[in-house]
């Protein structure tokens, strides 16, 4: 990212070269004096002014990618490699602003949310990209990722202090110690052992469900506009893809139900999303008093549980508990997995995490991947056996069937081969107040131990993850620890305690949990 010591009289000449345009020209571009302009031939060792920078910057960053790469061929040996690099990372975030499909349909998105006219939105990031000051963005995740999952919970508890008949905050006591969470659920969500099949997994999408309209006001828009800017200026990944929000939400019988719309990430990474954001913010600066954009968007307990009048996407979160024969880790016991999340990722980055992890989402068949069980095996494909081709941020989905027996990895081939090797189950189901997502805390079990003699090897995390941690389902003390970590992710938590419950319950001689209650305030 340019700072204001990276351009000088002579790259800002090798601009207005890159984009063809005389003395004249290139002041009317940037608003300008024609003189100024003439003023960095003639003094090319000069810095332009802060405030000029700023413009150039902008100007570069709004550039065709044909001027863009022009300007980077005339940069060429006629900077220090640290400009280059600034100036390099300054062309990437053009490009990106340019080309990438997905900050552009956030752009359009952006501009009809706020009432905008086409391209406004581009121009306004564009500009606000200029002046992000990259070092302060990165410092300031660091700050952010300090803050603790006790602190964030006991801030929401603070902000919603009403409550809703039959709701209530999810908080666990394990060996004695209590931790609190940012879940709001209710008892007959709770401690489900719903086996996942086509009996008891009945999400289904509805194509008639538009999701709730969202309307932007200026300091809403300006919010989203700094999350585009510092997504371009930092590297962030922003992929824009469909989401299930869900309208109706049912369980009884042992039988989930309810109906699911779609919407596109944008939706709700420029709007909910940015709770987090300005929450953790607010608790670094000690200003936790001050949330504006959740007085906006989620601002009281009954607009939690009342999901069906608000955009509300999820997740599942599961444990995954592998059987493992005994060996050099003691006796049979199964292996449980956590992750370290990425920084490459929009949500979460540098936070404790289950694998798998991942929103609800369509992936080629909108109606038969509304169903949890789909979403926890793509999942597992992706996050732990290495299928890129299910990841569908790395590119487009051309494939008709991407879970399609004749495509499946080897490990999860051998997985489904027999029905009695693999159980998927919901255990719980909560809304975070974080950002009024939906969790659906899961339990993967493969009950099978030469699944861990064949395929243990192969489990590699992809991108989203900078490492994976081994947990033995006979080492209480190591897990009640794990629970208590403050790193974890806002799901955490409670889709752990909520597996580690069920299989407490279900894993026999291959346990030795800690003692977790829960309780509902």
């Amino acid at each position: 990212m340019a700072t204001a010591s990276s351009w000088t009289g002579e790259t800002a000449g090798l601009l207005q070269t890159a984009m063809r345009m005389t003395n004249e020209e290139f002041a009317e571009r940037l608003g300008v004096s024609v003189r100024t302009v003439a003023g960095w031939r003639e003094r090319p060792d000069r810095s332009p002014t802060n405030v000029t920078q700023q413009i150039l910057d902008t100007a570069l960053a709004q550039a065709s990618s044909d001027e863009q790469e022009r300007f980077a061929n005339l940069l060429g040996d006629q900077v220090p490699d640290d400009a280059q690099d600034a100036q390099a990372d300054v062309l990437e975030a053009g490009r990106r602003l340019n080309e990438d499909r997905h900050i552009g349909a956030a752009l359009e998105w952006l501009d009809r949310a706020a009432g905008w006219s086409p391209g406004a939105a581009r121009r306004a990031v564009a500009a606000r990209f200029a002046a992000v000051d990259v070092g302060q963005v990165r410092d300031l995740a660091l700050h952010r990722g300090r803050v603790g999952q006790r602190e964030v919970a006991e801030v929401l508890r603070s902000y919603y202090s009403g409550t809703v008949d039959g709701f209530g905050t999810y908080g666990v006591t394990v060996d004695g110690v209590t931790v609190g969470t940012s879940v709001v659920t209710r008892p007959d969500w709770l401690d489900l052992g719903c086996v996942l099949s086509p009996e008891t997994d009945r999400l289904r999408f509805s194509a008639n469900l538009s999701a709730p309209a969202a309307r932007l006001d200026e300091f809403g828009a300006e919010r989203a506009v700094d999350r585009l800017a510092e997504t371009l200026a930092i590297g962030t990944r922003l992929i824009d893809l469909p989401l299930y929000w869900v309208a109706e939400l049912d369980v009884s019988g042992g039988i989930i139900t309810g109906r699911l719309g779609v919407t596109q990430f944008a939706h709700f990474g420029l709007t909910l999303d940015l709770l987090e954001g300005e929450l953790l913010g607010a608790v670094v600066s000690g200003s936790s008093d001050t949330l504006p954009l959740r007085d906006k968007y989620l601002p009281d307990m009954a607009s939690v549980v009342d999901f069906s009048r608000r955009l509300c996407v999820g997740g599942a979160v599961a444990v995954c508990a592998i059987a493992r024969p005994s060996g050099r880790h003691g006796d049979a016991d199964y292996l449980i997995l956590a992750q370290r999340r990425s920084g490459h990722v929009v949500n979460a980055a540098r936070r404790l995490a289950l694998i798998p992890k991942g929103f609800h989402q369509p992936l080629a068949d909108y109606r038969e991947d509304a169903r949890i069980s789909v979403t926890l095996l793509r999942e597992m494909e992706e996050e732990l056996f290495g299928r890129d081709d299910v990841d569908n941020t790395s590119g487009d989905q051309r494939v008709a069937d991407p879970m399609h027996p004749s495509r499946l990895s080897e490990p999860m081939t051998w997985l489904l081969a027999h029905a009695d090797r693999l159980r998927l189950e919901c255990t719980g189901i909560g809304l975070n107040t974080v950002n009024g997502n939906y969790d659906l805390a899961c339990l993967i079990v493969i009950e099978d131990e030469q699944f861990w003699a064949r395929f243990g090897g192969l489990i590699e995390a992809n991108w989203e993850s900078d490492s994976l941690h081994r947990y033995s389902s006979r080492d209480p003390e190591s897990l009640a620890e794990l629970v208590a970590d403050e790193a974890w992710t806002v799901d955490g938590p409670f889709a752990l305690t909520q597996g580690l419950r069920r299989l407490a319950a279900t894993g026999g001689t291959r346990v030795d949990l800690p003692t977790i209650t829960w309780s509902l305030t």
